[in-house]
């Protein structure tokens, strides 16, 4: 249970004895979505580690409100360490994608001696889903309205994909993360572990996730081949990245 009251789907593989990996995907996606089907659990335990993952509120098997105010930044962040705390886990490694990146870099800044390495995959450089157009999508999910907004069509066709999805819940995250006044990543005070920021080559935030691995004092930057931001979870190029650098 999230501190405010909403059920979280947990998941968790491996030897508990071994280093814990916590993993949190993306918007409209889900742990078996982004991270079971394109082969990073079965990477992640035969190298040795436990695998621990959650859905976020509003996605795969969690509790779904649709109401705006349950989605701020902070409390998806805060769900984050509800889930350590209630796996007893003291530290672990960190991977994120895309929302679940934006949510890392929160939680590897305020919880700096339980989080010991970070891997933000796609992490937006501004409010997360700050280019989809709310007025397109209300009017879809609502009315079934025509959506002409490019970047609205993928996310879109992105939370029609995933089996589950509530479209009511997803356009609650979007007006939630924004209303809450959720802001760019602060590269001022950027998270001090060792990072890996990996990216698409054909993402259009590109040049902005450079730019916050530049910012951090132990960070590293990957370019993921051939990828945009919607299939890049299921590289091998970037699998391989987060593998070796979480070896250490």
């Amino acid at each position: 249970m999230s501190e405010d009251g909403f059920r979280l789907a947990t998941y968790t593989w491996g030897d508990e004895g071994q280093p814990t990996v916590m993993l949190v995907h993306g918007f409209a996606s889900s742990t078996r979505d982004n991270w079971v089907n394109t082969g990073w659990v079965r990477d992640l335990t035969s190298d040795g580690f436990r695998v621990l993952a959650l859905d976020q509120r509003g996605h795969g098997a969690s509790d779904k409100p649709h109401e705006s105010r349950e989605y701020a930044l902070a409390a998806l962040a805060r769900d984050v360490e509800t889930v350590l705390d209630t796996y007893l886990v003291d530290t672990v490694a960190y991977v994120g994608y895309s929302l679940g990146a934006r949510v890392g870099w929160e939680v590897a800044r305020d919880l700096p001696g339980r989080i010991e390495r970070v891997v933000l995959g796609g992490v937006p450089d501004g409010v997360p889903l700050s280019k989809l157009d709310l007025d397109q999508a209300r009017a879809y999910v609502r009315e079934g309205a025509a959506v002409t907004d490019e970047r609205t069509q993928q996310y879109i066709g992105l939370i029609e994909r995933v089996g589950g999805n509530d479209l009511e819940a997803l356009l609650a995250i979007a007006e939630g993360l924004r209303a809450s006044g959720a802001a760019d990543p602060d590269p001022t005070a950027a998270p001090t572990q060792p990072v890996l920021i990996a990216t698409g080559s054909r993402d259009a935030i590109l040049e902005g996730s450079k730019a916050l691995a530049a910012a951090c004092p132990q960070g590293r930057f990957v370019e993921i081949p051939n990828r945009h931001h919607f299939n890049a979870p299921g590289s091998r190029d970037f699998r391989a990245a987060a593998r070796e650098f979480l070896a250490g």
